[in-house]
């Protein structure tokens, strides 16, 4: 890939929607090139994009929409109207999420996420491209569906990846791969299999983008910042998917004792079982030129596009949005 991209992760944190679109084209002049957006228990993934497209010439994505809650026609119809939005610079990210989110949340079945990914993406650029499309899937079937309104401009479909599986899947037939979740370290580890998958179905490696969602906490180093990066941490690896993508990663022995304390149902155990180790790992904080340093570990590593989730522990509403925009300034590239 090209030039190295820092980018926003959107919607920003004590923000509302409104309040979006001027921060983002104050970020777009520090240098900051694209947003990407998230879908779990707050915002959909497109608002907060039409938020930024129209105050910015920013690069928006998203990362991601969630290919077993929305069906096929409805994903395509939602990528043609962002991509009208903001022409020629939106990109489709989709994944499949976990779970918690489609079986408890969203009443359905997390049945082959592997292969429903890969058929979304497949039917996603038939249909984007404006072919009638009779798609004869696994986990869907297509008979007979054209958008109306196909967009004029090529919409890039990255796909969301932790595994082996669908880290390979990404390489074969997306446009780039969004991962998350991960090491600066590890980065070359999922890298290497996307780039396989690359080369196994004959393409060039070094036309898949690879993006990262980075966690940056704005706090200084407090016990209080310790304690909420434990348990934002518990949050996210006891869900299964993410279990299991720590245990590929090799870091079963590190966190089996936050595993057995979290299954036991003691929780304040949980929280005091994260490693040191893992938290460093995973989460960029400390002085400004420590959080950039780290990005940049990551960017060395491999990852082209590196889209900050800033986040604070911060309780008092000025506060909060006092820190997020202080570490927008700090992170920046016109910053150092």
């Amino acid at each position: 890939m090209g030039k190295k991209r820092w980018a926003l992760s959107v919607p920003l944190d004590g923000f509302t929607l409104s309040e979006l679109g001027p921060i983002a084209r104050d970020a777009e002049a520090m240098g900051y090139t694209d947003a990407w957006s998230s879908e779990v228990d707050a915002l959909d993934a497109f608002s907060p994009l039409a938020a930024v497209a129209g105050h910015t010439n920013m690069r928006v994505g998203t990362a991601i929409v969630n290919v077993y809650t929305r069906g096929p026609s409805t994903m395509a119809s939602s990528a043609a109207g962002m991509n009208e939005l903001a022409p020629g610079r939106f990109v489709m990210g989709i994944g499949a999420g976990s779970q918690p989110i489609i079986e408890q949340w969203n009443n359905g079945k997390f049945r082959k996420p592997m292969t429903r990914v890969r058929e979304m993406a497949l039917f996603l650029q038939q249909a984007l491209a404006g072919e009638r499309v009779v798609f004869e899937g696994e986990t869907f079937n297509v008979n007979g569906f054209r958008i109306s309104r196909p967009p004029q401009e090529r919409i890039p479909i990255h796909v969301a990846a932790l595994r082996e599986g669908m880290l390979r899947t990404a390489g074969e037939v997306a446009d780039g791969c969004a991962i998350n979740w991960l090491s600066a370290e590890d980065v070359k580890k999922s890298v290497e299999v996307i780039h396989q998958g690359a080369r196994n179905a004959g393409r060039d490696p070094a036309d898949v983008e690879i993006t990262a969602r980075l966690f940056v906490l704005v706090d200084e180093p407090s016990e209080e910042a310790d304690t909420f990066l434990r348990r934002h941490i518990n949050a996210y690896l006891n869900v299964p998917v993410y279990r299991a993508f720590h245990e590929w990663l090799g870091r079963t022995e590190a966190l089996q004792p936050m595993w057995d304390a979290w299954a036991s149902g003691d929780r304040k155990q949980a929280v005091r079982e994260v490693p040191e180790e893992v938290i460093n790992d995973l989460i960029i904080w400390g002085s400004p030129e420590e959080r950039r340093a780290h990005v940049k570990r990551y960017m060395d590593a491999g990852v082209d596009t590196a889209f900050l989730q800033f986040f604070t522990a911060e309780q008092d509403p000025e506060k909060k949005r006092e820190r997020i925009l202080q570490a927008i300034r700090e992170m920046s590239p016109s910053a150092y």
